[in-house]
């Protein structure tokens, strides 16, 4: 199967590289990244070293480079990881979230319906629903309503809808997955995770929204690897909801994070709230475990994992 993925040296999609490398030799993927900031070059000198494994130093919003790629590599798949992802950049300048979330999965879909592409998978979020109120008992299944509460999440709900409209008119097959947050290796240190691990580590406070209770569901990004790669492989052309069932509050997750790095004591600040802060985020996963995926991270010890792959990098930053 030739697969191509884009956001390739971002978080989510350069750990979907690697994984599918790893998981299928005789796969190809191409990977197509324009390089961004937040953009891991560490990963993508790794995956560069693959065989079977093409980069292509482009931006999915540019038409003619993007039917270049597709008309050279023609690929089976299209798995579309590419995205402008942080909410507080969304909330000080919707424009780039809008012309990359949106008109650039436009410039993809154009290019799988020219091309023949036998699935393209648009990777989503499970902020397209809206929150909750913490303490509910409730949780949003495929079929929920859209309400997303930031211009990042509002540009993802309509990118999905605009995916979900060429299969409709136009026949593309179109899958969707929408995960909770995820955690792991090459995240942007502007998330929370890896953003707590280097203030700690640089001996400053850890800042938190509000009183830190908003609450998330915390999702192992191999976890999410393997579910959109069942989608793509095993699941229909549909939604799926990704979620771990692993809710904790930023408060409790940043102090996990201080007792993994022995600094239990850290000083953590409050701040002014985002503007229209989710409070908590749940998701039902019945419909994806129901083709045979489940979670196999335990969370504490990859989040323990995790907060040692950061802390040898951030210890070479500060030295």
């Amino acid at each position: 199967m030739k697969i191509l993925v884009t956001g390739c040296a971002g978080f989510i999609g350069a750990n979907f590289c690697e994984y599918i490398l790893d998981n299928y030799p005789s796969d190809v993927v191409i990977g197509v990244d324009c390089i961004s900031y937040a953009a891991n070059i560490d990963a993508l000198e790794g995956l560069k070293n693959r065989e079977n494994f093409r980069f292509y130093k482009e931006n999915i919003c540019d038409v003619y480079a993007i039917d270049m790629i597709f008309s050279a590599e023609k690929p089976d798949v299209v798995i579309n990881f590419a995205a402008e992802s942080h909410v507080d950049n969304s909330i000080s300048d919707a424009s780039v979230f809008v012309k990359t979330n949106v008109l650039g999965t436009q410039v993809l879909l154009d290019a799988s319906m020219k091309y023949g592409v036998g699935r393209f998978h648009q990777v989503s979020t499970d902020e397209v629903y809206g929150d909750l109120h913490i303490g509910s008992d409730k949780s949003f299944d495929e079929n929920a309503m859209l309400n997303p509460s930031s211009p990042y999440s509002a540009s993802k709900a309509a990118a999905d809808l605009l995916a979900m409209s060429y299969m409709r008119t136009h026949g593309l097959p179109v899958s969707i997955s929408r995960s909770s947050n995820n955690y792991g290796k090459y995240q942007h240190t502007e998330k929370l995770i890896p953003m707590t691990i280097k203030r700690i580590l640089s001996g400053e406070p850890v800042p938190l929204y509000g009183d830190g209770s908003n609450v998330r569901d915390w999702l192992y990004v191999m976890d999410n690897c393997s579910a959109i790669d069942t989608i793509v492989r095993k699941g229909k052309c549909e939604i799926y909801n990704i979620g771990a069932d692993n809710p904790i509050s930023n408060i409790e997750l940043v102090k996990k994070i201080m007792t993994h790095l022995g600094m239990p004591n850290g000083e953590i600040t409050f701040v002014e709230d985002r503007k229209g802060h989710d409070k908590m985020y749940s998701i039902n996963s019945a419909k994806i475990r129901d083709l045979g995926w489940c979670c196999v991270a335990d969370f504490d010890t990859e989040l323990r994992d995790t907060v040692e792959w950061y802390k040898a990098r951030v210890k070479k930053e500060i030295d």
